[in-house]
């Protein structure tokens, strides 16, 4: 666990039960937060992308990060509904794969970190199933939170690890 990382999980009530935080009492701040995720594809998929008949997979996986960013809360049970002030999802091929990017920001009384990853995992998700029918070895690496800016943490980043998928 990092330094930064409190000791007590915060979704569960005195008896451990799952919770929804209370954060009514937070000040409201600008918060961000952005993502990744790898999809790691084969050459022949790759070289394949451009042709998809179903259309372009790295912008139809954009606009799907963005609506899934936007639903988040639906999806993750304790997630707080947040009024997002910006998403934006990018992804672009690289050596052995599709790289995602997602961000997310706010103003309002609990990070966007869900929000971010989300976007990402469904990003990726939605090049995975407009690819599949070119090979079903695909496989999705590496989903996680590069940055957070906000909150009582207050900011994080991922140190550059040299042995990530698609550096």
């Amino acid at each position: 666990m990092s330094e930064s990382t409190s000791n007590k999980l915060s979704h569960f009530d005195a008896e451990g039960r799952a919770s929804m935080v209370d954060v009514g009492a937070k000040q409201p701040t600008r918060r961000t937060a952005t993502a990744s995720a790898f999809v790691e594809l084969s050459a022949a998929v790759l070289a394949a992308l451009p042709n998809n008949p179903k259309g372009d997979p790295l912008q139809v996986a954009r606009i799907a990060g963005i609506q899934a960013a936007k639903r988040t809360a639906d999806l993750i049970p304790m997630c707080h509904p947040l009024p997002l002030t910006h998403v934006d999802v990018r992804a672009e091929v690289v050596g052995g794969g599709v790289r995602i990017t997602a961000s997310a920001a706010t103003v309002g009384s609990t990070g966007v970190e869900m929000e971010a990853l989300t976007a990402a995992s469904v990003a990726a998700l939605t090049v995975y199933d407009m690819t599949k029918a070119l090979d079903k070895g695909i496989v999705i690496r590496s989903i996680q939170l590069e940055s957070k800016t906000g909150g009582k943490s207050g900011d994080y980043a991922r140190q550059p690890a040299t042995n990530q998928p698609g550096n």
